[in-house]
């Protein structure tokens, strides 16, 4: 019984929406200037919500989405790996603070394999879950909740 409680529990985890975030969306969007040199925040309507680099994907959307699964973005052997070994897995605030605390750990520890390095050398110590808050409150589910 305790199996199918803590199995229930993981499946809930996964539902990533924005009564789930925990953090400050107006703390996270200060924050974004540590992100906006390798990611952007573009809407799939063409609409930018933050300028960035492309180094790394586009957020818009991320909560949610399956990891290593933005069309046309070039990811890392280990991202790759660690997406194919968990096709199930969603975003959500759990694994995004645990992502970002450590990427490399992160991939690794969620079984991706191949060249033990990622390409997000970054990390947020603090302040993930005020990160994750604001990228869900400039998501699609927030768009479109508001119109």
């Amino acid at each position: 019984m305790k199996t199918l409680i803590l199995s229930a529990a993981a499946l809930l985890s996964l539902s990533a929406t924005a009564a789930l975030a925990e953090g400050d969306a107006e703390a996270g969007e200060a924050a974004w200037r540590g992100c906006r040199s390798c990611h952007s925040i573009v809407a799939d309507d063409g609409t930018t919500i933050q300028r960035g680099g492309r180094t790394g994907p586009n957020l818009y959307g991320v909560a949610g989405r399956h990891p290593g699964s933005v069309e046309g973005f070039n990811y890392s052997e280990l991202m790759t790996s660690m997406a194919a070994a968990n096709p199930d897995m969603v975003w959500n605030e759990e694994l995004f603070v645990e992502y970002v605390a450590n990427p490399v750990e992160f991939l690794g520890h969620h079984g991706g394999e191949g060249a033990r390095r990622g390409t997000m050398s970054f990390r947020l110590n603090s302040g993930a879950e005020d990160m994750w808050a604001y990228l869900v409150s400039v998501g699609p589910a927030e768009e479109a909740a508001s119109e």
